[in-house]
């Protein structure tokens, strides 16, 4: 029964409303004496990556069906099965990416065979050529080159392969002023990956790196007298080894140039050890910087969580009809102390619960008065209605 004293009871409760009292979610205590509402309700904003987490956190907990509802429907648990597995493959995919990231930072080389391709061809003199240069013998040299083994069907260009290209001709023949040929190409040191590669294993076995900041190398003895630097960022290591470094040995090759017009163009190859970039480099930058299927995963997680918020809603209702169907007037009577309850809540009015169940309690003589005046407040509120419709009504 409603309280007497101008308050009403709440609506009746509709299917798809829990039969017990207010949610504690939703329960709030009455601010104590000297504070205002307002001020019982402010709470520090929470920040950005503390919301992030929260919502993953939430987003994880929609995900599973509670408890009452897997001993409802026991083929349920196929479902948390496969929930399970989606939180251990999502781990795992979490690990190898942070390995691919670990291990895109170092060097990754590969040595291969550059087959090189020298061959020339000679152009005899014509007397009787009208211009001047046909009337001149002369040759052409052809250097050429390919990577021999190569997995990839990327296309490299064979200049990438070498720092410079030098061909010297025979001093005595073509003079000191052009007797070299000059083909440069300005790359770093080739052998500089496989020292930097040397010493990140030297600093793992050594156990070198930061354990707080795992960007910075603290450095043993001989780390020290190479560097000369008691830490040092890992990043700065290959700009730190340019003083240390000398270019590499040049590689020879010395070839005859035949002008001899019987002998048939000739082509000599010779093998050379290159180092290369890893393949699977750009398949790891490729991988870590898809998000074709997020789109997708994000749009089946949304549809999950929109179906689970469905059985939720479904169960409340089935428990509501189910406990109506057992006991119709205990049922109704548990829901009208439930909604009284909730309204006191909601209003901060204190009750007396023991009391207030027995009839004796509005047999007193405030029970009149009180519905004395709530009488009055609907006569009034019924006749604001009145004038407001006339007014309307005459305008």
């Amino acid at each position: 029964m409603p309280q007497p004293g101008g308050a009403q009871a709440a609506p009746p409760c509709g299917p798809g409303l829990a039969p017990a009292g207010m949610e504690p979610a939703r329960k709030r205590a009455a601010p104590p004496p000297g504070q205002s509402p307002a001020q019982s309700q402010a709470q520090p904003v929470p920040t950005a990556s503390a919301r992030s987490r929260s919502a993953k956190r939430r987003k994880m907990a929609d995900k599973i069906l509670p408890q009452r509802i897997r001993e409802l429907v026991p083929e349920s648990q196929a479902y948390m099965d496969l929930l399970a597995f989606e939180r251990k493959l999502d781990q795992t995919i979490m690990r190898k990416r942070v390995d691919i990231q670990e291990t895109l930072k170092r060097p990754m080389k590969q040595k291969r065979k550059l087959r090189l391709y020298i061959s020339n061809t000679f152009n005899p003199a014509k007397p009787d050529a009208e211009d001047s240069d046909g009337s001149i013998a002369s040759w052409e040299l052809r250097v050429e080159g390919k990577l021999l083994d190569d997995p990839s069907k990327q296309k490299r260009k064979f200049s990438s392969f070498f720092k410079s290209l030098v061909i010297e001709l025979d001093k005595d023949l073509y003079g000191p002023d052009n007797h070299l040929v000059e083909v440069r190409q300005i790359l770093s040191v080739k052998s500089r990956s496989a020292i930097v590669q040397a010493l990140w294993q030297y600093v793992k076995t050594n156990r070198l790196q930061d354990s707080h900041d795992k960007e910075y190398i603290n450095g043993d003895k001989y780390f020290q007298q190479i560097f000369d630097c008691p830490r040092l960022k890992f990043s700065e290591i290959p700009q730190r080894l340019t003083a240390l470094l000398l270019p590499p040995d040049p590689i020879v090759i010395n070839h005859v140039i035949s002008v001899d017009p019987s002998d048939q163009k000739k082509t000599a190859c010779y093998d050379i050890d290159v180092e290369v970039e890893e393949p699977l480099k750009g398949q790891m930058s490729s991988f870590l910087l898809s998000t074709a299927n997020q789109q997708e995963i994000s749009a089946l997680d949304s549809k999950i969580h929109e179906t689970i918020e469905s059985i939720n809603q479904l169960k409340i209702q089935r428990d509501f009809m189910l406990s109506f169907s057992r006991d119709p007037k205990g049922y109704v009577q548990d829901l009208l102390r439930s909604q009284s309850r909730d309204l006191k809540v909601m209003t901060d009015v204190a009750g007396n619960p023991e009391e207030e169940r027995r009839a004796e309690f509005y047999h007193q003589p405030w029970s009149q008065e009180a519905v004395s005046r709530y009488f009055y407040c609907k006569i009034q509120q019924r006749r604001q209605e009145l004038e407001q419709s006339l007014v309307v009504r005459n305008t």
